[in-house]
């Protein structure tokens, strides 16, 4: 069971609304994924969106066909007052000497 956050300027943006991205196995439904979300950070999920995507071929720098395993995105909503440590931006402090 592999659940990659996504880090991106876009997801950081949703992450300050209470939307958090994940990259979860293709084969998971909305509810395993609020399960499996729940149990790994403790928090209360209200709602899931997911986004398939299909697998395909591309050729790579050299020309060689690769083949791109089929994944699944899925937007989690938290309930109000909640958060993902993991998607916090991390102030840096700079001391004037």
């Amino acid at each position: 069971m592999r659940i990659k956050p996504v880090v991106t300027e876009k997801a950081l943006a949703d992450s300050k609304d209470g939307k958090y991205t994940f990259l979860v196995p293709s084969k998971f439904g909305k509810w395993e994924i609020k399960r499996v979300i729940s149990y790994l950070f403790g928090v209360h999920v209200r709602n899931v969106r997911t986004i398939a995507y299909k697998a395909y071929t591309k050729k790579n720098y050299m020309g060689r066909k690769v083949s791109v395993s089929a994944r699944k995105k899925a937007i989690v909503t938290l309930a109000a007052n909640e958060s993902i440590d993991i998607f916090e931006e991390k102030k840096n402090k700079k001391s004037k000497k």
